[in-house]
């Protein structure tokens, strides 16, 4: 029987539907999507909507920075480290304003030769109205 534990993390934004932060299968963590909304107030960094549902400000930096501090935040509550992130798919909202900022970022948490592999995906939107989301898979001792 194959070692299949399921993970909350009480640092991370509640998961917007019934599923966990990760499950753990063997030696794999597989992390649930994440944003990069506040876990404390359920804010998204860097945006603030008008009452009507339009950006009056709008910071893609605050989001990604925010969104990497909560994927690790579920990888240590599950025992595991941002060094043990293999995969990564990154969905953003608008790949030809937000790419360039996302990239030079995303270089400045994988600094050298153990960057994990990465798919970016430009979609129409996320179910808040946040920016970029990750999706991640990571590999750490059983």
């Amino acid at each position: 029987m194959t070692n299949n534990q399921s993970f909350h993390s009480e640092q991370a934004p509640a998961p917007v539907g019934k599923y966990p932060h990760a499950r753990k299968v063997g030696n794999l963590l597989f992390l649930s999507g994440i944003g990069p909304r506040n876990p404390v107030d359920n804010s998204i960094p860097g945006l603030t909507l008008s009452p009507s549902g339009h950006y009056t400000t709008f910071d893609f930096e605050a989001q990604c920075h925010s969104v990497f501090q909560n994927v690790k935040h579920v990888l240590e509550s599950c025992g595991a480290r941002w060094e043990d992130l293999v995969d990564i798919t990154v969905f953003l909202t608008n790949m030809e304003r937000d790419f360039p900022v996302y990239n030079r970022i995303y270089g400045e948490y994988f600094a050298g030769e153990s960057a994990p592999c990465r798919t970016t995906l430009g979609i129409n939107s996320l179910p808040t109205p946040i920016a970029i989301e990750l999706k991640c898979i990571a590999a750490v001792p059983n």
